[in-house]
């Protein structure tokens, strides 16, 4: 996506971050409500929370509840983290953060420039790094380092999972006394997200595996899950997502798919447009594919479970 920043939003959301957070630790009473209801005290004000995107942010406030005080430095869905070009605010809400949260994998680049400027000394989780990781959340049994080749992790529910109860993990760090609250709150998340694993496994067990389409690579672990083999040609996909031409064989490589009956669907981002994708909606409503939207970010006044059980649920329609 190349699309331009709401940096009023961001400043105003840092700024307000920051104050909050200072007030709240310069006096003893006053605090957010703890998670029993009971007035915060001066060590008990909630923790901030720094993420890079708003993904992140819903799933820390998730597990953390009333006991944590979460700042997004991208809140606005028509960002592109890829481009986005943090401020000072930006750095202040970081430098005040005892909890980070990034997505890694190049997706969020300005993250690892704020946080080695600001020689934070907060637990940072990096969710590519958790992608692949086992139950008990040992690392990933590849080349150490190596992030997947798809950076679009937040589509994975095994890595939500575990960047999840990271969370809940380095929460209990900081605040034991609240170990029981952090784990219910787990609890209940990955509850509902293994209730969202089960219906991409129904869809799954009903069509087998079946061949689809794509735009760009942002919702494949989704699709995968669900038992969709994607068949568009790399090269196309890679073209869109980097903002380049897509060579005319490549082109029309990726159209035959619509008018051959390759595919039974096309899943595309609706966040980006180009000629070459106005091609595939047009090739998929003339050859009578059904075409289902994703976003790369999370909506506006949406929840990360919603969102996801918004996407199955357009999905399944969609294949009948």
């Amino acid at each position: 996506m190349r699309i331009i920043v709401n940096r009023a939003v961001l400043a105003a959301l840092a700024i307000s971050a920051a104050l909050t957070v200072s007030a709240c630790g310069s006096t003893a009473s006053g605090g957010a409500p703890s998670s029993d209801g009971a007035a915060g005290t001066g060590d008990q004000c909630p923790i901030p929370v720094v993420t890079s995107t708003a993904v992140w942010d819903d799933i820390a406030r998730q597990v953390g509840g009333d006991q944590v005080a979460v700042t997004a430095l991208i809140v606005d869905p028509a960002a592109d983290p890829h481009s986005f070009e943090p401020n000072a605010q930006a750095q202040l809400a970081l430098s005040k953060a005892s909890l980070v949260v990034e997505n890694g994998g190049g997706y969020d680049d300005f993250m690892q420039n704020l946080t080695h400027a600001a020689g934070l000394s907060a637990p940072v989780i990096t969710a590519v790094e958790l992608f692949g990781a086992d139950a008990d959340g040992a690392a990933p049994s590849g080349p150490a380092g190596q992030a997947p080749s798809n950076e679009h992790v937040w589509y994975d529910f095994p890595t939500v999972t575990n960047v999840a109860t990271r969370v809940a993990d380095d929460l209990t760090t900081l605040r034991p006394e609240q170990s029981a609250f952090f784990k219910a709150n787990l609890a209940a998340f990955t509850d509902k997200l293994a209730g969202l694993t089960a219906k991409l496994g129904a869809i799954k067990a009903a069509l087998g595996f079946t061949d689809m389409a794509i735009t760009e690579p942002v919702p494949l672990y989704l699709t995968q899950a669900a038992g969709l083999v994607n068949k568009t040609p790399p090269a196309f996909s890679a073209a869109i997502e980097e903002g380049t031409d897509v060579p005319p064989t490549v082109l029309s490589d990726t159209l035959a798919l619509f008018t051959g009956a390759q595919v039974v669907a096309l899943v595309y981002n609706e966040q980006t447009s180009s000629p070459e994708t106005e091609k595939l909606l047009s090739a998929a409503k003339d050859n009578a594919v059904p075409a289902v939207g994703v976003t790369e970010t999370l909506p506006a006044g949406a929840d990360y479970l919603s969102w996801m059980d918004a996407n199955i649920t357009a999905l399944k329609a969609a294949l009948g």
